[in-house]
This record gives structure tokens, sequence and C-alpha cells, in this order.
């Protein structure tokens, strides 16, 4: 790890200004930024420790939804009763995303921003695009077995870790930042970015930047499940997972969401097979037309075309459990 300048803001105030002096890296639970440095994949040169500003609360929105505080902790969010009983999705991701001891140090801030883990991006000795732009992308012809078959590009096929992120997607929440340009609000669907030609900017986030809570709107009582494919049970990042919403009223079905993880490089809404699930009766037929829709267009690599067929399997067995 190389030598860094470290320092404590007290205010998010003085945490936006002490960013706008310089590039700087914010730290709360640390959980994935300290592995980063630790291996010099990140190496900022100033740390701006944000752990102890007012930021973790969870508390109810006037038009009945939830804001999750940018320091809220995993464990504590999944705890949560009002997460439990009213957005069950996003607190069976959280359990599945991490050890405990992870969930208790883990930010809801953190988790958004956390970086891929493939093996070429942590390994200084491979060709990354996303580390070191216009040096190539050894994944691609690599061990590929993890990564995208959606979304990827030519420059870059890794694809975003996060499990809450998958569940936040399928909810339609928001996430709300601050910065020296002044408070902004941007659809978690829209928070990160697809590789393209540019794999190396992975969210709409601009210099300086903070995020500092994620809100969850108002839900209607649809009924909800989180369900994640991994090597092992234990702490694993997810070949495939899924978020699924549905609504069924008299044998059809009002309202969907399916968000899909382990597929691309950001959590993936399939918009094309919730439309095509809305209005259509819930039975297996429809479901497995929405399953089919929601992988059109994968692009599996030499080792992860099971990847596809695991989301359709997931998406149409989860809808008929759900409904």
């Amino acid at each position: 790890m190389r030598e860094f300048g470290y320092v404590r803001a007290a205010t998010v105030a003085e945490a936006i200004g002490l960013a706008a002096e310089g590039p700087v890296a914010y730290l709360a639970g640390g959980t994935n930024l300290v592995d980063l440095m630790r291996e010099e994949v990140e190496r900022p040169r100033r740390v701006v420790d944000i752990s102890r500003l007012p930021l973790s609360a969870v508390e109810d929105l006037p038009d009945g939804g939830l804001r999750l505080g940018a320091l809220a902790r995993n464990a504590h969010v999944a705890a949560d009763d009002r997460v439990r009983r009213r957005y069950p999705v996003l607190a069976r991701a959280l359990l599945r995303g991490a050890s405990p001891q992870l969930r208790n140090r883990a930010t809801v801030g953190g988790n958004l921003l956390q970086r891929t883990r493939c093996r070429y991006f942590y390994d200084l000795g491979a060709a990354c695009n996303k580390r070191a732009p216009g040096t190539g992308c050894e994944a691609i012809g690599g061990f590929d077995r993890g990564h995208a078959i959606l979304g990827a590009s030519e420059s870059c096929v890794a694809v975003h870790p996060s499990d809450m992120c998958v569940a936040l997607a399928a909810l339609d929440a928001t996430v709300n930042l601050t910065g020296p340009e002044g408070d902004r609000s941007v659809p978690v669907s829209d928070l990160h970015l697809l590789p393209g030609d540019t794999p190396q900017v992975e969210t709409v986030l601009r210099s300086g930047e903070l995020v500092t809570s994620v809100d969850l709107p108002p839900w209607p009582p649809a009924r909800g499940a989180y369900v994640k494919v991994r090597d092992r049970a234990s702490y694993a990042f997810a070949l495939v997972s899924v978020a699924v919403l549905v609504q069924v009223h008299e044998g059809t079905i009002t309202l969907a969401r399916i968000a899909l993880g382990g597929v691309a490089p950001k959590p993936w809404r399939a918009y094309a097979a919730e439309e095509l699930l809305t209005g259509a009766a819930a039975d297996e037929r429809t479901f497995g037309a929405a399953a089919e829709e929601a992988v059109v267009g994968a692009r599996p690599l030499r080792h992860n075309g099971f990847k596809a067929e695991l989301a359709r399997r997931l998406i149409r067995r989860t809808l008929v459990k759900l409904s």
C-alpha cells in the first residue's frame, strides 16, 4: 500500500470541500476500498473519512416511502422492521450479499459504489481497461466464467458485484447525491454506466460528489423474492441472481419488476420482460416467454454460456412461486 493523506470530515460540507481541493477517495465502511488500496488497484493521494457523518439513519418519508442513509450499515438495514415488512426483497438481498462480519461494516453508499471483483481487475500484471484504460481486457479470451453476458463491450466484460443494487433496481429506488455543484437525485437504474469504450467511468457521479441517501418509493402490495445462485452457499458473489416483484389480480399480472445480477456490468433491469408480463395471464406460458425475453441479446463468452439458461430458469421459477 502506498502512502496517502488522511483526514476525517466532521460535516458533509467539509467532506465536499476537501474533495474540491483535489482527487480523493471517500472512506465509509472500507470493505472494498481498503482491499483495493492494499492491492494498489486504487492509489488515492488523500482519503477523506466520512464514517462519522450524520448519514446513517433509516427514516420514513412523507409519501410512505423510506430513506436509507448512505452510512447505514447493511446489517442494520436488513434488520430494520420497516424494510423487512415493506421491502422484503431488499432485506433478503442484503442477507445474501455478504458474511455477518462484512454486513456489520459495509454501508449503503459503499455497496452502491463497490467495484468489480474481476480477477484481472485485481491483478496488476494483467491487461485491464477498467484499471488502466487502453491496455486491453484479458478477461476476453481468458477465464470468463463469472463475467457478463449482457451489456458488455469489446473493452470490458466485468460484472457489477452488488446484491443490494439488484434489489434497489427492482424497487425503482432513487440515489441522492451532493457535491460542489449542489444536490441532485438519480434513479438507481441510471447510476451505473455500461462500459462502452470507457469502462473506467463506472457511474454518473461527478468529481467530488457524495452519496447521501437512497429513497425507496411507496410500494404496492406486490409479492417479491430475491434468489441468488453462487458456487458455494456461504459468502460468494452471484453467478446469476434475480429480484422479482409481481402483483396478480384475478389471474392477471398487474405489476411486474425484474432485475438481474451477475450477468452485466450494472444491475440489469429486464424492462422488455416486465412489459410482456404486465396485463398478461399469470401462467407458465407467460412466465416462460418473459424469461426468454429477459436475456434477449445475451452474448456469452467461452465459459459462461450457462448463465443465460440459468437466468431463464431462475426467472421462470420465481414467477411461478410468487404467483
